[in-house]
């Protein structure tokens, strides 16, 4: 492999043709024989036991063929990805939570049943504020208490007290983030069936072999006697899925001896779906009078909701920024993870980095504001370098770096946030003054920030490549498309090492009975992590492909090269084989390779991504609407393997993060805990209209330990949105909000207290 000719290209996705045609079939979409449709019933009570459940004229209904309750149902919790959830409880802890199910022949039926269903409910006290559910004598919501973790996460580095000891200047604030949905446009749905004692579920997923282990957990079952298919994803953004709906198809069918189906309503999807955790955070930050930090420490408290799901990582991840953006000797942060009875928070991409960086980088604004320092010079004075923090190195030589790291003297291998600061800043032309409206009611103003995100190490994944002595070559690996292109740019990588075109690569994903093991398409992970083992297998078919191929060129393998099919002589090209001629030579059916990296990354290197954002607002006084105007994102991602891909998902996060800071809230009552804006016309995401002229730039970079040099990207830009234009409205109102989403009514009172 000489050259790059694949990797790089802007090739067309997979899945255009069928989602452009209408062919593709989403979970929803899938009908079996015989199928029943399946219908949960909902807690009108945020926190009860239930003491009975009286199911006799339900079971009249006719066409009604399997009811299901906490009473009869296993007791076993859906781990690993609810390990705190079982497939129904006898308590419930959010209005919305799941009490018992029915399947009937159709809708109807199975609706009727619901009404029919006699619940009897002892009522607790219950918490909408996390302060409140921490508090000592608060009804635990969960065996246990309200901490999700406990002891609470306490990480850093140094000495905090010293540090702002010998600072010259310590600013401190308070922010609220609030809680809001996904959003996606497909609600999620799962359609279970029952094979004698082999369970088959398709179901809206990010990892079907987390999945499969789950249900096999839930449902006490051997694991190789649960399949789990992942269909095509509408919208997945990290948040399908944590639920225990695949459990209720499943118990629903086994009881019906029937496959059933279950979809979530729209309504069901923003309430008892998985949702952006609110919470506050406090920042404490010190720093020298030349702009040097000396100490950084803050805290959080994250509304988990009614189940803890993905929250310890939201928690952790929230404090990466704190701990390793800027370049400080002295750091730490602290996590309080709190059971609530609103409804779960969960997975939303970038999963507690963009709540902690709006809290950083909105007070390093003020710091530089206080310093008399220009933004961009703050920032490029205080970055975290590539040689990465101070301090020593404390995980032993051998072991994978983490890539949220904690301890100093490690370096990243490689950084371009200072690239990202320096082109960000040149294509907005960060030095030159805004012009003001001539309506005096609108006032503009430019806000940056940058960001630090893992770059794709995460856990164990595998990847099968094969080339059959037919030339048919074929990539499996387990991962779930969620929407970021997997299926597009491993086969891309995988055609690059083999000297083919992607269209030659043919594919299998997101089935676990026909693919290696793999996690969840979570965290940025998927290029990096996944990429990494398809490289090595696919080096190692390239490796017995050219050997030969060696024979029949009567030349050494590494005088030999592919490229569009053909295996050459570097030096003579014009003695060559086509690949299918090459792989006719073989004895066996085929060339298998498959490889597993137990820990993806490196013992000597962090791999993080970067970026750097800059906005520019137009604010409404008199009616405290907010309109970003212009964007740029500069990122450093590594090498992009699709460019058009690699430009569609920065925009798409952009687009996504400006309803978390402009628009979104999934508001809870407090005195009743009842979702209030479980809906599109109320919950109020973006749409086309709002978006602004977005430019997108890349580093210059190629990491040498990301395969083929790439490194995450789907997640990465998500961090910097909030506190960009947070930052702009402060510049063009000198309103400095501490508070998302930064809704008209908030503008106004910021103003009116001003």
């Amino acid at each position: 492999m000489t050259t790059l000719s694949v990797v790089g290209q802007s090739v067309t996705r997979r899945d255009l043709p069928e989602k452009l045609t209408g062919q593709a079939k989403y979970s929803a979409d899938l009908k079996l024989p015989g199928m029943l449709y399946g219908h949960i019933l909902r807690s009108p009570h945020p926190h009860a036991n239930i003491v009975s459940i009286d199911t006799g004229a339900a079971a009249q209904v006719p066409g009604v063929l399997a009811i299901i309750t906490p009473f009869d149902v296993p007791r076993r919790p859906v781990a690993p990805i609810a390990a705190d959830t079982l497939p129904l409880d006898t308590r419930v802890r959010f209005v919305g939570d799941e009490v018992a199910a029915v399947a009937a022949v159709d809708d109807d039926a199975a609706r009727r049943a619901l009404s029919l269903l006699r619940v009897e409910y002892e009522t607790l006290p219950f918490y909408t504020d996390a302060d409140a559910a921490l508090a000592p004598d608060a009804v635990p919501i969960h065996p246990g208490g309200n901490l999700a973790i406990n002891p609470p996460l306490s990480i850093g580095r140094g000495d905090v007290a010293q540090g702002f000891a010998e600072a010259d200047l310590v600013m401190e604030e308070t922010y609220q983030i609030a809680c809001h949905s996904a959003t996606p446009m497909e609600p999620r749905a799962a359609l279970a069936s029952w094979e004698g004692d082999n369970l088959t579920v398709w179901k809206s997923t990010r990892g079907v072999h987390v999945d499969q282990a789950a249900l096999a957990q839930a449902l006490d079952l051997p694991v190789n006697r649960v399949q789990i298919i992942g269909p095509f994803l509408g919208g997945g953004f990290g948040n399908k899925d944590e639920s225990r709906m695949a459990a209720i198809a499943a118990l629903l069918s086994q009881r019906a001896g029937q496959p059933v189906r279950i979809e979530f309503s729209r309504e069901d999807e923003f309430i008892a779906g998985r949702t952006r955790h609110a919470g506050r955070i406090h920042l404490k930050v010190g720093a020298k009078r030349d702009g040097t930090i000396t100490a950084i420490q803050g805290t959080s408290t994250l509304n988990t909701g009614a189940y803890a799901a993905s929250g310890a990582g939201v928690a952790r991840r929230a404090g990466q920024g704190i701990i390793y953006l800027y370049h400080c000797p002295n750091v730490r942060y602290e996590s309080y993870l709190a059971y609530t009875n609103c409804p779960s928070a969960g997975s939303y991409r970038a999963l507690g980095a963009p709540q902690g960086h709006f809290a950083l980088e909105t007070l390093m604004e003020r710091i530089a504001e206080e310093l008399g320092m220009d933004s961009l010079e703050f920032r490029l004075k205080n970055r975290v370098p590539p040689e990465g923090q101070p301090g020593p190195r404390l995980s032993p030589p051998e072991q994978i770096i983490d890539s949220q790291p904690i301890e100093g003297g490690i370096p990243f291998s490689s950084n371009g946030l200072e690239e990202c600061l320096t082109r960000g800043a040149a294509a907005f032309g960060w030095a030159t003054p805004l012009t003001q409206p001539a309506d005096p009611t609108k006032r503009r103003g430019k806000g940056m920030s940058m960001m630090i995100y893992r770059g794709g190490p995460g856990s164990t994944s595998a990847a099968t490549v094969s080339v059959a002595k037919s030339g048919r070559i074929s990539l499996r690996s387990g991962l779930m498309d969620v929407g970021e292109g997997a299926t597009t740019v491993l086969p891309q990588m995988t055609a690059e090492i083999l000297g083919v075109n992607d269209t030659d690569v043919e594919t299998v994903f997101g089935d676990s009975a026909t693919t290696p093991e793999a996690p969840i398409t979570a965290g940025s992970t998927a290029t990096f992590s996944t990429g990494s083992a398809l490289v090595r297998a696919a080096a190692e078919v390239r490796r017995q492909l050219l050997e030969l191929a060696a024979d029949g060129l009567e030349a050494p393998v590494m005088e030999l090269d592919i490229r569009d099919g053909q295996v050459f002589v570097q030096a003579d090209p014009e003695r060559s084989m086509a690949l299918t001629d090459v792989a006719a030579r073989m004895d066996g059916d085929a060339i298998t390779e498959e490889v597993t990296i137990e820990v993806p990354g490196s013992a000597d290197y962090i791999v993080n991504s970067f970026g750097a954002h800059f906005a520019e607002v137009e604010v409404d006084t008199d009616t405290g609407r907010v309109r970003v105007v212009r964007y740029v994102a500069a990122q450093d991602s590594g090498r992009i393997m699709n460019p058009r891909m690699a430009l569609n998902q920065v925009e798409g996060a952009i687009s996504q993060m400006l309803g978390f800071a402009l628009s979104e809230e999934l508001v809870t009552d407090g005195p009743t805990g009842v979702t209030l804006n479980g809906s599109y016309l109320e919950h109020k995401s973006p749409t086309i209209m709002d978006y602004p002229d977005l430019q997108v730039i890349f580093a210059d970079t190629v990491d040498p330990v990301g395969p083929l040099g790439a490194k995450g990207l789907g997640e990465v830009p998500c961090p910097g949105v909030a506190p960009a234009i947070a930052n702009a409205v402060y510049d063009a109102l000198g309103l400095r909000l501490t508070e998302l989403p930064i809704t008209p009514d908030r503008v106004i009172r910021g103003l009116g207290g001003a």
